[in-house]
């Protein structure tokens, strides 16, 4: 469950007429907040990226359908949105059952060096025509 901190942060920048997108960022920065305190770990920067979403998802804060992704991932990050429509009560043992193994990974993917790196990676992938929409949508 996110914190109520962040659902405020997350709604407050849907009012400002930020992207939703920008809203689900909020759950990623509390997931970092969460590694780099010891709360549990991450495999990769990209698994915490991954579980960022996801509560946002489930939120309903939906950031859209990733790109190029597999069809499993695809189909996951559905069934994530189709939960924020119908919310039920989370099961106590499976919650337990991930906690338990995140707390038996790394913490270093929340590491200023991991994101760095992982930012890199990703930047080549943000195409012409898809950085000339976020500064058209950003003047506005």
């Amino acid at each position: 469950m996110p914190e109520k901190k962040t659902m405020k942060r997350a709604r407050a920048d849907v009012r400002r007429g930020k992207s939703k997108g920008t809203a689900a960022g909020e759950f990623v920065r509390e997931e970092m907040h969460h590694i780099r305190e010891g709360k549990h770990g991450a495999r990769s920067t990209k698994q915490a990226i991954a579980i960022g979403l996801s509560k946002a998802r489930r939120a309903g804060f939906n950031p859209g359908q990733p790109r190029g992704a597999s069809a499993r991932v695809r189909k996951q990050a559905a069934r994530d949105t189709a939960a924020a429509k119908h919310p039920h009560e989370v099961s106590a043992t499976r919650s337990r059952a991930t906690r338990t193994a995140l707390k038996r990974e790394p913490h270093r993917a929340a590491s200023h060096k991991a994101l760095s790196r992982h930012a890199k990676r990703v930047a080549p992938q943000a195409t012409r025509t898809r950085r000339a929409h976020a500064r058209k949508h950003a003047s506005r």
